[in-house]
């Protein structure tokens, strides 16, 4: 039996499908015949569970992939709510909130979760596997480096000796001078690691595009936007957005490279070159999204205490 609430439901399909010069008869045949919908089918399983390809025999490599790709899962996901704050219809506090909480949690998981890094995975294991993946690095994560493009100005990713400089220049030239591109040099000479040379030709051109589109409605911009009586509102999300991605995440993978990496008398080297004892600690590159939210004193001694200094 056709129930009024049916009838009205086939109606307003009849209205979609027509307004798009489609034959609702012909949608209800191809449902039919469709199967059900199952989660291994919704969500990919096989797919998500055939994506690691480890380059040696190693079991604790798996590991190592698996952390990678979730964490890039989650990156995905902050670059999603960046985009539904930036280029939102109109901008509200409340909007702000929600998606910084998302945010926020993302980041939370990742951090509290790279003890799966730093004591998940056994390190002789790492220290056999790791000479395979050369010259791949995490250092390669274009996501990470389109958070920090989308979330401030863009000279905020200069160090801050540089930026004086750069004040008038174009987006391509302060691109060209962000504090990352000092962080996969050989540490003997100071040329471009092979690890860079890559990384470079696949995402500068992208990048480019990227701070281009958010020049003008980045977050940074996004918070000064906001009327000054509903800025109090997302403060402290703020404050814990730049805490958490500019100090607690680099701080993780620094802990997770003395971890593996440190031995005397002399540091190993990391899989793509990264000077990774000055690039890591979050109190040498102090990079901040939002220095108009800290005071002077909180940013002299940025990442110092979480150093445990």
């Amino acid at each position: 039996m056709v129930t009024p609430e049916i009838a009205e439901k086939i109606t307003r399909l009849e209205e979609k499908y027509a307004a798009m010069g489609q034959n609702l008869s012909s949608y209800l045949d191809g449902l039919l015949y469709a199967d059900y919908l199952t989660y291994w089918d919704y969500i990919q399983l096989d797919v998500l569970l055939n994506l690691q390809h480890p380059r040696t025999p190693i079991p604790d490599e798996n590991i190592f992939i698996i952390y990678h790709q979730i964490t890039e899962l989650y990156f995905k996901l902050t670059l999603q709510a960046i985009e539904q704050i930036c280029h939102a219809p109109v901008l509200t506090a409340d909007i702000f909130k929600t998606q910084l909480k998302r945010i926020n949690s993302y980041f939370r998981n990742l951090i509290h979760s790279f003890e799966i890094m730093v004591d998940g995975m056994d390190k002789e294991q790492f220290l056999q596997f790791r000479m395979a993946l050369l010259p791949a690095s995490g250092f390669q994560s274009g996501q990470f480096r389109m958070i920090e493009i989308c979330s401030t100005r863009l000279n905020n990713l200069v160090y801050e000796p540089q930026r004086p400089a750069l004040e008038g220049k174009s987006l391509k030239e302060i691109l060209d001078t962000v504090y990352w591109r000092s962080g996969a040099t050989e540490l003997a000479t100071g040329k471009k690691t092979l690890t860079l040379q890559q990384f470079e030709l696949k995402y500068m051109g992208p990048f480019l595009q990227l701070a281009t589109r958010y020049e003008t409605c980045n977050m940074q911009l996004c918070y000064k936007k906001l009327p000054a009586e509903e800025q109090p509102e997302v403060l402290a999300l703020l404050k814990e957005y730049d805490l958490n991605i500019n100090v607690r995440w680099p701080l993780m993978h620094y802990k997770s490279a003395v971890r593996y990496l440190h031995k005397r008398p002399e540091d190993i080297a990391a899989t793509g070159g990264t000077n990774w004892q000055q690039f890591l600690p979050p109190k040498n590159k102090r990079i901040i999204f939002f220095p108009e939210l800290w005071t002077e004193a909180e940013i002299e001694n940025w990442g110092k205490l979480a150093m445990g200094e």
